[in-house]
């Protein structure tokens, strides 16, 4: 099981919990990417994490190549 699996595992499951407790999933979302910075903060610079997630929305569409940065 690769680490994606495993985590795609874990959000299924907080997912169809808060779906049980009438929580919608952009809440559960927002929670996640919330969850996501705090483990970020650990060991990486607000820039670094900023560059990171720049990069997630300069791919949101799918039907667009991914936009990459040459070091």
């Amino acid at each position: 099981m690769s680490v994606h699996q495993l985590v795609a595992k874990h959000v299924q499951a907080a997912l169809d919990e808060a779906a049980a407790r009438s929580i919608s999933d952009d809440v559960v979302a927002r929670c996640l990417l919330s969850e996501a910075i705090r483990l970020f903060k650990t060991k990486r610079t607000n820039e670094d994490i900023a560059a990171e997630l720049t990069g997630a929305a300069d791919n949101l569409d799918d039907d667009t190549p991914f936009v990459f940065m040459r070091p």
